[in-house]
């Protein structure tokens, strides 16, 4: 009887975990969800209207945005980047509180930077705050992000803002309260995938060129997902006190024992850049660089 009772109660959590990640799906067409803004022969999907192509050339980039504006939650995407000589290219995953490099706006970037054929892919984060940013990290993969799609996610609630890879925690952004007030939580931000040209500094600094020789360029996105807290205007319930949700839960404020040392190996073995050692650019550490993320 006891191993029934606790089969089952293994089952029931099953299920439920289940229901939730099937919530966190969102539905509808793309168009339901997203706008774009390329022209139309930039932006291709597949038959079943699964997958999503955004194109590059000369002429022009592609981009889309949600419609929806949020304020806390996990935010999910699977990407396939540009295969081949991609050095100059910028495909990037983003959340912004504008349509806009505005100067009072809040975002969170997954960037990945292009390279010459055979060189890896670097993935640079960063965060900002009404407009500020240089808050960068690069990071090298542990895989070929050309071959195939690996999902890109953000966790962000009022403690914390965690970029992850394949569910593997790459970087972690603590809030502490800092007295520079350098942590984005007040505003709502829309969710912006594009695919752009950057060889003024993507690649080697700006050094490596884009080279149209090998137009277009294109990238590969699907499986979109979101479990977050909706914004609606005027009376928003986007509140972080609430704890109703599993992503603004105590166990979401900090990283679990197994992330932890799956953030360790990262830290040892794949960051190349973290703007809290770059002493030139910041003599003076900026206040959260002083914070332990593991906390």
């Amino acid at each position: 009887m006891a191993r029934s009772i606790a089969n089952f109660l293994v089952l029931s959590a099953i299920i439920v975990v289940l229901i939730q990640l099937t919530q966190a799906e969102v539905q509808g067409s793309f168009d339901d969800n997203f706008s774009k803004s390329c022209p139309e022969t930039h932006f291709k999907t597949s038959e079943d209207g699964q997958i999503w192509y955004l194109s590059l050339d000369k002429k022009a980039g592609c981009g889309f945005m949600t419609r929806q504006k949020y304020r806390f939650g996990w935010f999910s995407m699977k990407l396939k980047l540009v295969g081949g000589d991609s050095a100059g290219v910028v495909t990037a995953y983003y959340m912004c509180t504008e349509d806009g490099a505005g100067p009072t706006r809040d975002e969170l970037d997954f960037e990945f930077l292009g390279n010459r054929t055979g060189e890896p892919y670097l993935i640079q984060t960063n965060v900002y705050k009404n407009g500020t940013g240089n808050r960068e990290m690069r990071h090298v993969l542990w895989f070929d992000p050309t071959e195939d799609f690996h999902t890109y996610s953000i966790l962000w609630n009022t403690h914390q803002i965690v970029f992850f890879v394949d569910r593997v925690p790459i970087r972690v952004y603590k809030n502490a309260n800092y007295t520079n007030n350098f942590f984005p939580n007040e505003k709502p931000m829309y969710l912006f995938s594009s695919i752009w040209n950057a060889d003024d500094w993507a690649t080697r600094g700006g050094l490596e060129k884009t080279n149209w020789k090998n137009q277009p360029f294109v990238s590969s996105y699907k499986d979109f997902s979101v479990d977050g807290c909706q914004w609606e205007d005027p009376y928003p319930s986007c509140v972080s006190t609430t704890t109703k949700n599993w992503w603004d839960q105590y166990d979401s404020w900090h990283l679990s024992s197994s992330q932890k040392l799956d953030y360790a190996w990262v830290q040892r073995n794949l960051v190349i850049y973290d703007y809290c050692q770059d002493s030139e650019r910041f003599p003076k550490k900026p206040e959260e660089c002083w914070l332990n993320p593991w906390e």
